[in-house]
Order: structure tokens, then C-alpha cells, then sequence
């Protein structure tokens, strides 16, 4: 039974209390083999740094790496945060990935900073500061350089002729709006501001002006998602997600993600497990026929032609399964 929305992955090579960062790449490259056997349409990897519980830190190298472990999926960056980076570099980066790997590169550029403000201003200090309202030029400057260039202008060598898709990422109406403006296709993070996900696409829809990159407006929704095979289990191995939104709201993650035996006697305030427990509802968790409602619930407010899951699990068989899970579900919509 086919499925009635294309389901991508979008991996942060999330690091364990007791395991090392290696371990946690190795990790994401098997998983992206799993995604391709088990049908999924992309696969891409996150842009953080000086963060002890995510590997993922250069997107390049990592997409790379898992391009050459695939030979059918399309592998990408979710994303190059544009703003750490001159456009040139970008552009001759995924060029390259494009040329090695033709019609299987993706580029999702976004402007947040994947890091803390004094390591974002050691990235930026050959590119725009935090905060700069340079990164709607930046944008512009990097999709000029995957076109024709005239006699004497820079060239991204081998950008010209080998263009990735390329994507813009946001979390805001606004971000999304500028997505529309370009005729670029848009991917929307749901795990990270999931109540403007509905106004951010249709404002999207509404000021989409078709190009030669995208002729119809594209929408693809990032969202955490944790599949087992009954409830129990899954808010069992969901108990890490609520100890990493306590310490990101509390701003001290400081060290690898907690195990799921640790989450359960991790402790806080009764008045901040409130605002833990609202935060964990927008996250799609359950058994395969929970998850199937949520994400019919979830494609029919917003209309998005793709979902793509974001899934911490510790285990990494915990992981596939969910991934499995998934599959089983969503093509139950159709």
C-alpha cells in the first residue's frame, strides 16, 4: 500500500551518557543504509557545534561519507546554518557532493546559529555576526553562485553544472514567507516551533512565486517522532526527550544525552514537568496506530507533501525499529 506522504530522515548523531561521538557517526551511517533499505526518500544531517551530545557538526563530511554508503538515497544537509559559513565555500562544497553523487544531493541552508553565542562568534568571524540581517544576501549570493557566471566573476568550481536541491529551512512565518518569495522549497522544523507550523506554510503558499528551482510550491515538516511497539514502551524510551527540553529550557546541557534508566530518576520542580509534559505533546509518540493518527492529524492541518522524523532513541536497534515502525504506519494512510 503506498503512502500518501513521502517520509524522510533528518539525524543529529546524537550522543549517549557512555558512548563517544565516533560511535555516534558510525551510528548515523548505518542508519542512513537502513533508511534506503526501508524505502525512506532523504536522508540529512544537522549543523551543531561545541555540543558534547551531537557528532553531527560538519554536514559535508558526514553527507559524504553517507553518500558513499547509499547508492539510491538522497543525502544532504538539514542544514548548512549559511550564516557560519562564506557562500563560496557552500557552494563549492555540495557542488562537489553533486558532481560525485549526480541527482542525489540535497542543500537545506538555514540562518540559526546550531550553537551557543560565543561559539557562534568564532564561526562568523569571516562571515555575518549573529543576528545580522546580512543572511537574506547570503542567500541570494549562494543560489547566484550554483548559475551561469559571466567572463571574470567568481566561480564555484564545480557548483556551475552540479546544483544540489536546494532548500530553505525556518521555524518562523517570516522565514518561511522569504522561502516563498525565492520559489525555493521549503522544510519546516515542527520539532522546534511546532505551533507556527500551520500560518508558516500557508504563508509560504501564499507568496510562493514559482522558479527555475521549484515550479509549485514544496513543503516538507521536520518533527520528532518516536514509534515502539506499544505506548508504554515509547514514552519509556521518550524519557531522554524530556530530560534534554528541561535542560534546553533551563540553557545547561552541558554533557551526552541521558539513558532512558537515567531519565527516570532524573528529578525537577513539579511547575517545570508542566511545561516539559506541554512540549512533549506536540511530539509524535506511540505505537504504530498512535503515530498513524497523529500524522494524519499533522498532514491534514498543514498540508506537507513530506514528513521528516527526527527520532532520539538510545538504543540504536531502538532507532531502526522506530524508523520500522514508521514505515508501517504511514503507509496505513494510504
Amino acid at each position: 500500500m503506498a503512502a500518501v506522504i513521502d517520509l524522510s530522515i533528518l539525524d543529529t548523531a546524537p550522543v549517549w551518557h557512555g558512548s563517544t561521538p565516533a560511535r555516534a557517526l558510525r551510528e548515523s551511517a548505518d542508519l542512513a543504509a537502513e533508511a534506503e533499505r526501508l524505502g525512506y526518500l532523504r536522508f540529512w544531517v544537522a549543523e551543531h557545534h561545541s555540543a558534547p551530545f551531537i557528532a553531527s557538526c560538519a554536514p559535508p563530511v558526514l553527507a559524504a561519507h553517507i553518500a558513499a554508503r547509499t547508492s539510491r538515497l538522497r543525502v544532504g544537509s538539514g542544514g548548512v546554518m549559511l550564516p557560519n559559513h562564506p557562500p563560496l565555500v557552500v557552494a563549492e562544497q555540495f557542488g562537489t557532493l553533486e558532481a560525485l553523487n549526480p541527482g542525489r544531493i540535497d542543500l537545506g541552508i538555514g540562518r540559526s546559529p546550531g550553537t551557543d553565542p560565543a561559539t557562534a562568534r568564532a564561526l562568523r568571524r569571516v562571515s555575518a555576526p549573529p543576528g545580522s540581517d546580512a543572511y537574506r544576501e547570503q542567500v541570494r549570493e549562494l543560489l547566484a553562485l550554483f548559475g551561469p557566471r559571466a567572463p571574470g566573476e567568481i566561480s564555484a568550481v564545480p557548483a556551475e553544472g552540479s546544483r544540489p536541491q536546494i532548500w530553505l529551512l525556518g521555524s518562523s512565518v517570516d522565514n518561511a514567507r522569504f522561502a516563498g518569495e525565492l520559489g525555493l522549497p521549503l522544510a519546516f522544523a515542527h520539532h522546534i516551533r511546532p505551533e507556527n507550523a500551520e500560518p508558516a506554510l500557508r504563508a509560504y503558499r501564499a507568496a510562493f512565486r514559482p522558479s527555475q528551482l521549484c515550479e509549485r510550491p514544496r513543503t516538507l515538516l521536520a518533527a520528532s517522532v518516536l514509534v515502539a511497539d506499544d505506548d508504554d514502551q515509547a514514552q519509556w524510551l521518550a524519557g531522554p526527550i524530556a530530560v534534554i527540553i528541561h535542560q534546553s529550557l533551563k540553557g545547561r546541557r552541558d554533557g551526552p544525552n541521558l539513558t532512558p534508566e537515567q531519565a527516570a530518576t532524573y528529578a525537577w520542580p513539579a511547575a517545570e514537568r508542566a511545561e516539559v509534559r506541554e512540549r512533549m505533546a506536540a511530539h509524535l509518540i506511540g505505537d504504530t496506530e498512535t503515530v498513524r493518527r497523529r500524522v494524519a492529524e499533522l498532514v491534514e492541518l498543514t498540508g506537507a507533501d513530506e514528513l521528516m522524523a527526527v527520532t532520539v532513541v538510545h538504543d540504536y536497534e531502538d532507532r531502526v525499529r522506530s524508523y520500522e515502525l514508521l514505515a508501517k504506519a504511514v503507509a496505513g494512510l494510504g
